[in-house]
């Protein structure tokens, strides 16, 4: 049973999490592989409004995404893709990034290969991935503009759609926790976070979501 307080704090949390960019067309699209298909879905609705000439997905298989997505997630985003009806000449993929700052580094040598030039980047993630790739795209790539993008959605249609509500406010604190240390140790920008989010994670973590944790000798806030 999960607290009316523990809902409250985790949509406090998701709120946080998405950046709220106004979309614009970008030099390219890029898709953050994942367990979850609607980021190549978003990525192709994006491409159909004019938003992005180019897409590219990125990355490997992780644990949860093995037994669905064998082929790697790149390559299952761009199978999505081809099957909207996106032409293959405009989907390039990277097959090898294991975490979001492969994706990014990765990502940006591939169009460097492909002589693409880029001043601006539509980075697509899942809803409460906005902030972090945000973030570890400002750290990795500065010299671009970053626009954060996702599947436009609320948190309870997403529990919905992934039927585990407490995984998924357990992921929601562990993305939390590495915008608080991840810049720390050089992976992303340092970001404001409001006193109202904080307090929502410690008492999220005191409720126990915390199987997405690191283990860290760090004070958490």
């Amino acid at each position: 049973m999960i607290s009316a307080q523990a809902w409250a704090d985790a949509r406090r949390l998701w709120d946080y999490h998405q950046m709220g960019h106004a979309l614009k067309p970008c030099s390219v699209a890029i898709g953050l592989g994942s367990h979850d298909l609607g980021v190549a879905d978003t990525a192709v609705d994006l491409y159909r409004r004019g938003m992005a000439p180019l897409l590219v997905f990125t990355g490997a298989t992780s644990p949860t995404t093995r037994e669905r997505m064998p082929r790697g997630e790149a390559v299952h985003y761009r199978e999505r893709a081809l099957e909207l009806g996106v032409p293959s000449s405009a989907v390039l993929v990277e097959p090898n990034a294991r975490n979001t700052g492969e994706n990014i580094r990765f990502s940006r040598a591939v169009l460097a290969e492909a002589g693409v030039d880029v001043s601006s980047v539509l980075l697509i993630s899942k809803p409460y991935e906005e902030r972090r790739a945000y973030a570890t795209a400002r750290k990795l790539w500065p010299e671009v503009e970053i626009v954060s993008a996702s599947t436009p959605m609320t948190l309870e249609a997403y529990v919905d759609s992934i039927q585990d509500a407490r995984l998924v406010i357990d992921m929601l604190v562990g993305a939390l926790q590495r915008l608080l240390i991840y810049p720390e140790q050089g992976y992303m920008i340092s970001q404001s976070v409001p006193d109202d989010v904080l307090e929502a994670y410690e008492r999220l973590c005191r409720e126990g979501f915390t199987s997405r944790l690191l283990a860290t000798d760090r004070p958490s806030v």
